[in-house]
């Protein structure tokens, strides 16, 4: 699953592009996904996660280390 984000578990999400003449076709909203490289002072290493814009925004508001639990009280790897 390419469009997921490994903090806030954002995925792509599904709706309908409307023309003009009100003729609807299926489309995909992802999620901005990127890739990003923290140190972990309590893993003594780096880290590179894939975060959708708003998990990097909460992780410069929380910190890493409150990340990374949250990170991995939802299961995901690291």
């Amino acid at each position: 699953m390419s469009a997921h984000c490994q903090l806030t578990g954002a995925v792509p999400r599904f709706g309908n592009t409307i023309s003009h003449s009100h003729r609807r076709t299926s489309r995909r909203f992802n999620p901005n996904i990127q890739k990003r490289t923290y140190w972990v002072p309590s893993l003594r290493r780096k880290v590179t996660l894939r975060l959708s814009a708003r998990a990097i925004k909460t992780i410069d508001a929380i910190g890493i280390e409150s990340a990374i639990s949250r990170i991995q009280a939802r299961g995901e790897r690291i």
